[in-house]
């Protein structure tokens, strides 16, 4: 191909979608907050002023370095005399690990039962989303509550409980793009090919249903990290000395009034983190749907 033809080409559809991506400026920003969240979480050990579980007694309640504080704790240290500033960072590394580790379990099981419910419609499909139907049926938070009862308070079977509790929305939507594509003439021709039923699954339909899928994958890392929260806040996930951010708010509740600080920044931790995936959710939502593109 010449130069003038590569000129005359259309631009590529990764190309495409980054370029009406960026032209979303809150996705942007989004992007660029969840990027220094990643960054100050691998750099914890190296940027953090202090380990997060140091106690220093002379150091107790103290106010932020720029409110009046000790200069040595920028965001001023909690009632054991711990920072502040490094228990959030570490907390990152939590919170970030969680929503990671959510949405890549709920999706894999997610789309397997996707596709089995969409390729095995009848019996097998109406078992399926029924289970799905019962599950939505009742409210997430109490339920993500009832199964880390059953299990035990812990990290693991909070992610577990959380897993579970957003997978009927990967099942349905990976069930209703599957049968969508099932109608289309590439499917049709492929199996009058002799495509396998393994072949069709994960190597023809399957990553034509990813757009919808990538979407809700980032959406569901703020919920999985507002539910960790949720869980930790009422003692029921990471569980004290541990720096999640939720349990640094539930630790601070009783100094709410005479040590503002204590309760604002991991609350504020948490409400930029969400928001920031939300964001970024909204613009690749923006950018994957051709009927939102401008």
């Amino acid at each position: 191909m010449s130069a003038a033809d590569e000129a005359l080409a259309p631009p590529s559809p990764w190309r495409e979608n980054w370029r009406h991506f960026c032209s979303n400026p809150g996705a942007l920003l989004g992007l660029l907050v969840i990027v220094v969240l990643v960054l100050l979480a691998l750099l914890a050990p190296w940027l953090a002023p202090h380990a997060p579980n140091e106690q220093f007694r002379d150091a107790l309640l103290l106010p932020p370095s720029w409110a009046g504080g000790d200069p040595r704790f920028l965001l001023g240290t909690d009632d054991v005399g711990r920072d502040i500033l490094a228990r959030l960072m570490y907390g990152a590394r939590l919170s970030l690990a969680v929503g990671a580790i959510v949405v890549t379990l709920s999706l894999a099981i997610g789309i397997t039962l996707g596709l089995i419910a969409g390729f095995f419609q009848g019996v097998v499909d109406g078992l399926i989303m029924r289970l799905m139907d019962v599950m939505l049926a009742l409210p997430s938070l109490l339920l993500a509550i009832a199964i880390v009862a059953i299990l035990g308070p812990s990290l693991v079977n909070a992610m577990v409980a959380i897993s579970v509790v957003v997978l009927p929305h990967y099942v349905r939507l990976t069930r209703a793009s599957v049968i969508g594509e099932l109608a289309k003439d590439y499917v049709v021709a492929s199996e009058v090919a002799g495509a396998g039923l393994w072949r069709q699954m994960f190597v023809n339909v399957l990553p034509n249903c990813l757009a919808p899928l990538i979407v809700q994958a980032t959406l569901g890392f703020s919920s999985a990290i507002l539910d960790a929260a949720a869980l930790g806040f009422l003692g029921l996930g990471a569980q004290p000395p541990t720096p999640e951010w939720g349990t640094m708010l539930a630790d601070a509740r009783q100094f709410i009034q005479r040590a503002w600080w204590v309760v604002t920044f991991p609350g504020l931790a948490i409400l930029i983190t969400v928001l920031a995936f939300n964001l970024m959710g909204d613009g690749l939502r923006d950018a994957l749907d051709p009927r939102l593109k401008r």
